[in-house]
C-alpha cells in the first residue's frame, strides 16, 4: 500500500511539473502574441492617413463624375427637347 501512495505522489509531482511547464509556456507565446498584435495595429494606425486620402480623393471623384454626368444628360436633353420642338412646329404647318 505504501509504495502505491508513493507512486502516485511521484505521478502527482510530475503532472503538476508539467502542467507549471506548459503555464510558463502559454504565457511567453500569449506575450508574444501581444507584441504581435500591438505591432500589426500600429501599422494600420500608420495606414489610416492613406486609407482618408484615398477615400477624400474617392469622394472628389464621384463629385466630378456626377457633375459631367450631369451637364451630359442636361446636354442631352435640351437637345431632345429642340428636337421635339423642331418637331411639334413642323407637324403643325
Amino acid at each position: 500500500m505504501e509504495t502505491l501512495t508513493m507512486i502516485i505522489y511521484v505521478l502527482l509531482i510530475m503532472l503538476i511539473s508539467v502542467s507549471i511547464a506548459i503555464g510558463i509556456r502559454l504565457i511567453i507565446t500569449l506575450h508574444k502574441v501581444d507584441e504581435l498584435l500591438e505591432n500589426v495595429n500600429d501599422k494600420v494606425h500608420s495606414l489610416d492617413r492613406l486609407f482618408e486620402i484615398v477615400d477624400l480623393f474617392n469622394d472628389k471623384m464621384s463629385m466630378v463624375g456626377d457633375a459631367v454626368v450631369g451637364f451630359l444628360t442636361g446636354g442631352l436633353k435640351r437637345v431632345f427637347k429642340d428636337r421635339k420642338k423642331r418637331y411639334d412646329e413642323e407637324e403643325e404647318e
